[in-house]
């Protein structure tokens, strides 16, 4: 039966259209606008009028002219967002970021942040066939078919015609979606369904290993990076090699109140912000013996000049710190790839890799796991193992501690 004429008012913008069984309504944003570039969608607004009415008045044109009179609103999330949707999702997600909880005793870092808008972004971004952003869709549509596929679209980027595989980057946005559809579920379970499509996706991460650093490549680094006038650089490798830290927390957390305070001046305060945790290590050994000469050296002088707040500084005492907004090092990590390349090393080293190589160097010293999960305030023996890597070294001194206890087993039986 065909629909009769409608008198109803309705907002600008908003047509209707007859269909089967009766009006389907429709936000039309005008051609000169959409010319001009506006980012505010076309979009179906239902059959049901009320509903059609306040998403056209509440969010679409607000949105609309936000954009037209040049405000930034249209382009933040929350603007044309639809309750239930994988865009409201994220936003609710992102106001537990800076919440306490059980296991989370503060907000999540600048660094973590960041990830997981990486992660978000790529999801909510992507383009489906019908030339929809994802993010659009609601969460009651979303299946683990429709995830597993989503997975195999995203893994693979095309740069200049070349299929660049990014594995890690797609595994952190799936894990993102993971959390943050547990977090939202749990306080809207009416919204989504009863299994998380995120869940056991059996995740492989890529089998690229962290380059680790030398002992000698170490001193050469170390070297040129004083030669070069970057001693806080030259010592925060030294700090990653010895504590096992990482230069997120070198260079952001460790202050000058953590070295050897006047309640405390025999140890030093090993900072970990990733893990909420943190480790007294002593600095002399029973005979009153410095156990690192040469970084409590180094330590001691940048301490003279920069007695209070943060110790890693670009230049001296009085320098700029070398994280800047959003504690992002950038910069940073520029200045250690020159030195790195002025010095000759491998150029796939990173900072990283001198934190890898103490690790490594720990391990094939005889440390067992225990000494180390406690030197490097690592949670699970799982997660040593990405840093402590094999080497011919290790496999030899393996070998011949099994023969030193196949030995003293034959010694015992006869």
């Amino acid at each position: 039966m065909k629909a009769g004429r409608s008198a109803l008012p309705l907002p600008r913008y908003t047509i209707h259209k007859p269909l089967k069984g009766g009006w389907g309504y429709f936000f039309n944003v005008p051609t000169w606008a959409r010319k001009k570039g506006c980012t505010v969608p076309n979009e179906p607004l239902g059959t049901d009028y009320a509903m059609a009415v306040q998403r056209a008045e509440k969010v679409l044109l607000p949105a609309f002219d936000s954009w037209r009179t040049g405000g930034d609103d249209a382009n933040h999330v929350g603007i044309g967002m639809l309750m239930g949707t994988l865009d409201w999702m994220f936003h609710e997600y992102r106001k537990t970021w800076s919440q306490p909880s059980a296991k989370r005793l503060k907000g999540l870092s600048p660094g973590q942040c960041r990830v997981h808008e990486t992660g978000i972004k790529m999801i909510c971004e992507y383009q489906m066939q019908d030339g929809r952003r994802l993010g659009t869709r609601r969460v009651s549509s979303i299946d683990t078919a429709f995830v597993e596929d989503l997975f195999v679209k995203l893994l693979f980027k095309d740069v200049k015609g070349e299929k660049i595989e990014r594995r890690t980057t797609v595994n952190h946005a799936m894990k993102t979606a993971r959390s943050a559809w547990n977090t939202v579920s749990r306080a809207q379970p009416g919204m989504f369904p009863a299994k998380n499509p995120f869940e056991k996706m059996g995740l492989q991460s890529t089998s690229r290993e962290t380059p680790f650093a030398t002992f000698a490549e170490l001193q050469v680094f170390r070297s040129k990076g004083v030669e070069m006038g970057y001693q806080s650089i030259a010592t925060g490798a030294l700090i990653g090699w010895e504590f096992l830290q990482r230069e997120h927390h070198i260079y952001t957390a460790f202050k000058a109140e953590h070295y050897r305070p006047d309640k405390n001046p025999g140890h030093v305060h090993v900072v970990n912000p990733k893990t909420n945790q943190g480790d007294w290590t002593p600095l002399f050994n029973r005979k009153g013996e410095p156990l690192y000469p040469e970084l409590m050296a180094e330590l001691d002088a940048m301490k003279a000049l920069r007695p209070t707040g943060g110790l890693m500084l670009r230049r001296d005492g009085s320098a700029r710190p070398w994280a800047t907004k959003g504690e992002m090092l950038t910069h940073f990590a520029r200045v250690v790839k020159t030195i790195i390349r002025a010095a000759g090393l491998r150029d796939e080293l990173t900072f990283t890799s001198f934190r890898h190589g103490g690790a490594t160097e720990a391990g094939t010293s005889g440390l067992s796991d225990r000494e180390m999960m406690v030197k490097g305030q690592w949670t699970s023996a799982k997660v040593l193992k990405n840093y402590v890597h094999k080497n011919d070294e290790m496999h030899i001194n393996a070998h011949e501690k099994r023969q030193a206890n196949e030995l003293k087993s034959e010694h015992l039986s006869e």
